[in-house]
């Protein structure tokens, strides 16, 4: 039975990666999948899933008008996934839009994305997907300054943490950081000394 899921995790937990590795799966058994991202992610360019390891491959871009249930209805045959990026960039009709392609079209959806933003608040599209997604899983990935887990993204500007401002700003390892609640809060970006810290 088709479900709707949700995998979150920081920056640089693997997302992107993990979207490619699912798509050449189904593919290598001659299953096809529809990848789509956010039209607002344009770091490498306009409609590509890019990992920061350098792999990528072409995705349809989600516009604030886009019906992805109407696009994925049109389609013959139906594709055995439908494997979204950035979902965090989704508005609340997209996610609404996935939840029927799973419902009605019995297409299975696996969206990837961050949960929270730089300012520690729920971006529209994960919140969407946190209250409607069957599944629900995180992706770990390691706080830059400890051991601990990184639960939160800290914003940068010249070294310095930002806390308040736009919500979206497209950035990569040189903007954002991945952290765990601690250091989100006491950041220790001057030392070097700290980021070998194990707390």
């Amino acid at each position: 039975m088709a479900q709707l899921y949700y995998k979150y995790g920081t920056m640089n937990s693997g997302k992107t990666i993990e979207i490619l590795k699912v798509a050449h799966n189904y593919e290598e058994q001659g299953k096809g999948v529809v990848i789509m991202t956010s039209a607002l992610d344009t770091r490498d360019g306009y409609g590509l899933v890019s990992s920061r390891i350098g792999m990528q491959r072409e995705a349809m871009a989600i516009e604030e008008e886009t019906d992805i249930f109407g696009f994925i209805e049109s389609l013959h045959p139906k594709p055995y996934c439908l494997l979204i990026d950035e979902a965090q960039f989704l508005r609340r009709h997209h996610v609404y839009d996935l939840a029927r392609v799973v419902d009605e079209l019995g297409v299975p959806v696996m969206a990837f994305g961050l949960k929270n933003d730089f300012r520690n608040e729920l971006f529209e599209g994960s919140k969407y997907l946190l209250l409607l997604a069957d599944k629900i899983d995180e992706i770990k990935t390691i706080c830059q300054y400890c051991s601990k887990k990184a639960t939160m993204v800290l914003r940068t500007d010249h070294g310095k943490p930002v806390y308040d401002g736009k919500q979206i700003q497209i950035g990569g390892n040189e903007t954002y950081i991945s952290v765990c609640r601690k250091h989100y809060f006491t950041p220790e970006i001057k030392g070097e000394l700290n980021k070998h810290e194990h707390l």
